[in-house]
């Protein structure tokens, strides 16, 4: 499997999940200012999206979208930790999973946007914040955000969180956020997929 990633962006989470999974990929990274891969490919010839993370199989098919793609790997790796194989777990897994792409991932793309003015950008950063504190107040007393096993999901949050210093949106106020990213920080396979994009761990 190749995974196509831009260091920090979403495809953080899914690259958390294949070195959680122990599954075997290549990295490919991504200019997305330029669309050029590393090596000087046309990404829209691979993902018409022009998005990462895209997964490329072996028999070269292509998977997109980052929470799918996370899903996929887990299945794949028959990884029931990271994604339950049933049951309201897995449910309580997909429903996070779904509302931090919905609510969160896609609310700080105006915060990245220069077009943006101040006014529009201060106003979604205190949506952004009540979202924050809702969340913050989910893991209080939690390991992870199902329990006390790391899953898909809490990849994803740990991903997007990360964006908050780029904005200048300040969530150091959330003490059980705080704490659950420190504590996923810690995990050797984050660590491992931070090191490899150049971020620091």
């Amino acid at each position: 499997m190749k995974l196509y990633f831009s260091p920090g962006a979403c495809s953080l989470s899914p690259h958390i999940i294949l070195r959680e999974a122990g599954l075997a990929f290549t990295l490919k990274k991504v200019d997305t200012s330029t669309h050029k891969t590393v090596d000087g490919l046309d990404f829209f010839s691979i993902n018409p999206k022009g998005q990462v993370p895209t997964m490329e199989m072996d028999d070269g098919q292509i998977l997109t979208e980052g929470s799918i793609i996370a899903q996929y790997i887990a299945e794949r790796a028959e990884n029931r930790e990271l994604l339950p194989a049933s049951g309201m777990a897995r449910y309580r897994v997909l429903e996070w999973q779904n509302y931090i792409t919905s609510e969160l991932h896609k609310s700080f793309a105006p915060l990245f946007d220069p077009a943006m003015n101040a006014e529009g950008k201060t106003l979604i950063a205190g949506l952004l914040r009540k979202k924050f504190a809702w969340i913050n107040s989910r893991l209080e007393g939690q390991t992870y955000l199902t329990g006390d096993t790391f899953t898909v999901a809490d990849a994803y949050l740990f991903t997007v969180s990360g964006w908050s210093k780029y904005v200048n949106l300040d969530i150091s106020d959330f003490a059980h956020l705080q704490n659950f990213l420190a504590r996923v920080k810690t995990r050797p396979h984050v660590q491992a997929a931070l090191k490899a994009e150049g971020l620091p761990a």
